[in-house]
């Protein structure tokens, strides 16, 4: 038994005020700080739009005095729930400028904001129309049979279908945090889809409201992201360029699309409630998808510590698809390290263009 004497903790008045004096200090210093920061930008990297379907829109990314080297493009495919800028958050949190400083020729689908007008949207209209005509305009741009695609979290699955229903056009594929097996007991965001009236939610609400997917995700972690992360935000205020960073992931979380209603009621029946990658029945546009029509080599990369997609979600893949080169890489982190993470930006990048480019080498 451990015998040593601690020192009494100090709750008296007098360290209880020097602490509230010290806490008022660093607020008002803090306020100083915030009054003369310059608004918050996004998005580290240049990029042109090429492609446009209505709200969505395909951009390529490019940075100065760099030229891609690999001539198949890469398409990234995020997903509906967020904005796709998190992969290209800043100068020193940028998946794009690791791949670009890679040689990789980097393009990215923006989904849009959906506004009344696309409550009837669908996943043919998201995974075929959408995905598949920017896949087909790189294509043709490049001069290319197939081309790359990186699918991330949702867009991860929706590439995943995307690759089983067209093959022949897509070279690799990459999916990054991507849900597989949706009824995997450590998956909380599965365990509350799974209970929810999603017909109901549609035929009241019609487009799904962002703010209530923000709410849901808030609260599977309620303490760490409504209380603690603003109570350490006062441990910041005097450093500007922490206090940037906060803000900057601050504008990323909060700026998210409603999403189109009958998209959303697809999705969840068919993979969340359904598990229908696992168990099959997953249909786009009254075509069957099947895992194992995906015979191009596919690296799944999973994090570690990921509350939203954990490992057991995505490792089943290796099972579902058709390919024989089938590789997985590990990041050790979450779901939102693996694209801000000082590791992130150093193993990521790195990773997923090692992979890549024998991959990609003598196309046409």
């Amino acid at each position: 038994m451990d015998t040593t004497q601690r020192p009494p903790i100090d709750i008296g008045f007098d360290a209880l005020a020097r602490e509230a004096l010290q806490f008022q200090s660093r607020l008002r210093r803090g306020m100083e700080t915030l009054a003369n920061l310059d608004p918050v930008e996004v998005g580290a990297s240049g990029r042109e739009e090429v492609w446009r379907d209505g709200k969505v829109a395909l951009y390529r990314f490019h940075r100065e005095g760099v030229t891609p080297s690999e001539h198949v493009p890469l398409l990234i495919a995020y997903a509906l729930v967020n904005r796709p800028y998190m992969v290209d958050l800043q100068t020193d949190k940028s998946i794009v400028r690791g791949l670009l400083e890679r040689g990789q020729n980097v393009y990215i689908i923006d989904w849009g904001y959906p506004d009344r007008s696309d409550r009837f949207l669908d996943l043919e209209d998201y995974i075929q129309r959408f995905l598949g005509g920017a896949v087909d305009h790189l294509r043709r741009s490049h001069g290319v049979d197939a081309i790359n695609l990186l699918g991330i979290c949702q867009g991860g699955a929706f590439s995943l279908c995307y690759a089983a229903l067209n093959p022949r056009k897509l070279r690799n594929l990459v999916t990054m945090v991507t849900p597989v097996d949706f009824h995997t007991p450590d998956n909380m965001l599965a365990g509350w889809a799974r209970q929810l009236d999603v017909d109901l939610m549609v035929d009241t609400l019609g487009n799904v409201p962002a703010d209530v997917m923000n709410w849901c995700y808030l609260t599977l972690k309620p303490y760490r992201l409504l209380v603690q992360k603003y109570v350490g935000l006062v441990d910041i205020l005097e450093d500007k360029r922490a206090l940037e960073d906060f803000l900057r992931m601050e504008t990323w979380i909060f700026d998210s699309p409603d999403l189109a209603g009958e998209a959303f009621r697809e999705f969840i029946k068919q993979f969340y409630q359904a598990n229908g990658f696992v168990n099959g029945g997953v249909h786009v546009g009254g075509r069957t998808v099947d895992l194992k029509a995906i015979d191009m080599p596919v690296l799944n990369v999973y994090a570690e510590q990921d509350h939203l997609v954990p490992p057991s979600a995505s490792k089943p893949l290796r099972g579902l698809v058709g390919t024989k080169d089938y590789s997985e890489l590990s990041f050790r982190g979450g779901h939102i390290g693996i694209y801000v993470s000082g590791r992130a930006q150093r193993d990521i990048p790195q990773g997923i263009h090692d992979w890549l480019s024998p991959r990609s080498k003598d196309a046409r």
